[in-house]
């Protein structure tokens, strides 16, 4: 029955690994090596450790610098009104005046005019940004870890 079948299968096998050594070592040698291989990569590229960074005080902010000051984001989406009400009303008394613009194309125009207060927001999604100043583009910096 089964137990003859199974006990064939097996001694097959071995008479096909044992006639085709070639290929039988190569079957064990490839993983091993580009497990080496792995290996050797991780420890040339070892994960960064950063100190953690201790509290200071910054003191207070000057606010006297933001007399004026504008924001503009694209595109007018609900979260962005959120983010940027939070940014106007919640962090300062005085608040900063934020404008709405449909395209980036609109924003870019509207930087021209207020060169030297003003400070563009582009929204990428819910998780990026772009911040547009009037001769240059900033990142948004987004922590990722080491591969």
């Amino acid at each position: 029955g089964v137990w003859r079948q199974t006990r064939a299968l097996l001694f097959k096998n071995c008479l096909i690994k044992c006639r085709t050594k070639k290929s039988s070592v190569q079957e064990v040698l490839f993983p091993l090596f580009f497990l080496f291989w792995l290996i050797l990569m991780s420890m040339m590229h070892p994960h960064r450790k950063y100190d953690e960074v201790a509290n200071t005080n910054l003191g207070q902010l000057d606010t006297s610098v933001l007399v004026n000051f504008v924001i503009g984001y694209t595109p007018p989406t609900r979260l962005a009104r959120e983010i940027m009400k939070k940014v106007a009303f919640d962090n300062f008394e005085d608040g900063i005046i934020t404008e709405e613009y449909l395209s980036e194309e609109e924003l870019e125009e509207a930087s021209t005019f207020k060169p030297s207060n003003f400070v563009g927001v582009v929204f990428k999604d819910s998780m990026s940004y772009q911040l547009r100043f009037h001769d240059s583009i900033a990142m948004s910096s987004i922590y990722t870890e080491s591969r």
